[in-house]
């Protein structure tokens, strides 16, 4: 493959990008001020590849293009949160939540949800939103450590974004490395039953160390209380995602039927425009704290269009499997590739694809598409709900109201699976070697 720029460019363009982000995060700038230089460096060596400014702008403008529907959903979301609370759906919500929920296993139950939830749409941001919002609300009624709530939340939402075959990110990451979507589901079957299990029992024990600080609120629900109306927002939510309607869809009609509830309660239309500008005290939302994370997000998408255009960093990936000599050797290769391409693109689409058409030849005819599939869906399909600002983690803790840093101790899943693929590849190379050594024998 021909290398369109030297390695020092590469490492001064990756170099200059990761500590505007990172610089960004620690001091907690926007992160549209730290990913600038970065973009900036790009369109800088883009030039010197005789690309011109225009050429430049239509590449960066169908990037941007491509993350669209992801900005758009991020604006409805800042606007979610408020016209529920104004319509009592939020309060309403809690209620059947502390009716329902075990308060003494809580996180089990938050966990099992979202886990099952995801399974059946697909979708880690569909899931949080329908479940997410009354779950955190409860237990913040229930003064439950929040941050350790939605780690439960996320990680049983990334097991179906990354299992369940009505995931799009799994159906592309079966298409990428061209293998059916049985097999491929069968070959991450070991590692996802041994992390589910293990967050069955984290978050279990947590549970239980707990139990002797809660107060049990769980209190017996007067239906009669409650308003069918106030529920139609949710369940508008939850019917559009079940049906594969358009998620912007499902968050508009949602956002609208919420604001005329609200008003139709009482609440002024003057009130209702200051909420969804300026959010709910205590609960979040509102645009005003929405509009930097948008416009990293456009951004983001521009130098991610140039990134895959100029083809940037794909040709290192090729040269650098070509010493590989083990499968505990190509693995960590993988994970580190493929990490520092989420690092980088901020997004989950780029990673899964550049990581599966960059290895693919070279696993295919060493141990099969099996193993390469495994390796990812550990990996490749998890690293950008990790990454601070990457678009999936952005959302996640947009939706949660919980910044990425404080959750992801506890969004167990996320981060135990790389670790038991490493593992993995280690005891099948180890069963390999001895296997071979009494062949020899």
């Amino acid at each position: 493959m021909v290398v369109n720029f030297s390695l020092r460019q590469v490492l001064l363009l990756l170099s200059v990008t990761l500590t505007g982000v990172v610089w960004s995060v620690i001091f907690h700038h926007p992160l549209v001020v730290g990913f600038f230089p970065g973009y900036l460096i790009l369109v800088l060596l883009s030039r010197k590849k005789e690309k011109s400014w225009k050429q430049i702008l239509h590449i960066s403008i169908i990037g941007v293009n491509k993350t669209r529907i992801v900005i758009l959903i991020l604006f409805l979301v800042s606007f979610l949160l408020p016209s529920w609370y104004l319509a009592g759906t939020i309060q309403q919500m809690v209620k059947m939540a502390l009716h329902f929920i075990t308060p003494h296993h809580f996180l089990v139950l938050s966990f099992l949800c979202a886990m099952l939830f995801s399974m059946l749409l697909g979708t880690t941001v569909g899931t949080l939103s329908a479940i997410g919002i009354p779950i955190i609300g409860t237990a913040i009624v229930l003064k439950l450590p929040v941050e350790i709530v939605a780690g439960a939340l996320v990680s049983g939402a990334f097991v179906g974004d990354r299992t369940s075959p009505f995931s799009s990110a799994h159906q592309l990451l079966s298409h990428t490395v061209e293998l059916p979507v049985q097999r491929q589901w069968r070959a991450m079957l070991f590692t996802t039953v041994a992390a589910i299990i293990l967050c069955f029992g984290f978050y279990g024990i947590v549970d239980f160390l707990h139990a002797h600080s809660i107060v049990s609120k769980q209190q017996h629900l007067n239906w009669h209380e409650l308003s069918v109306i106030k529920f139609i927002p949710p369940m508008i939510l939850i019917t559009f995602v079940l049906f594969r309607i358009s998620i912007v869809y499902a968050f508009l009609t949602s956002i609208v039927s919420a604001a005329g509830i609200a008003l139709f309660s009482g609440i002024s239309i003057t009130n209702l425009i200051f909420s969804l500008w300026n959010g709910i005290d205590g609960l979040g939302g509102g645009f005003l704290h929405m509009y930097e994370l948008l416009l990293f997000l456009a951004l983001a998408g521009a130098y991610n269009g140039l990134l895959e255009e100029m083809n940037v960093i794909q040709p290192y990936l090729d040269k650098w499997l070509q010493s590989s000599r083990s499968l505990t050797g190509d693995t960590l290769k993988t994970l580190a590739a493929t990490f520092l391409i989420t690092l980088i693109a901020a997004n989950q689409t780029l990673p899964i694809i550049l990581t599966g058409r960059s290895f693919l030849p070279h696993w295919s005819s060493k141990y099969g598409k099996e193993e390469l599939a495994r390796v990812m869906g550990d990996t490749t399909m998890l690293f950008p709900g990790v990454v601070p600002w990457s678009v999936l983690a952005i959302m996640c803790s947009t939706i949660v109201g919980i910044p990425l840093l404080n959750y992801m101790p506890y969004a167990l899943f996320l981060w135990i699976l790389p670790i038991l693929t490493i593992l993995l590849s280690v005891v099948k190379q180890a069963r390999k070697t001895k296997k071979y050594q009494k062949a020899i024998a």
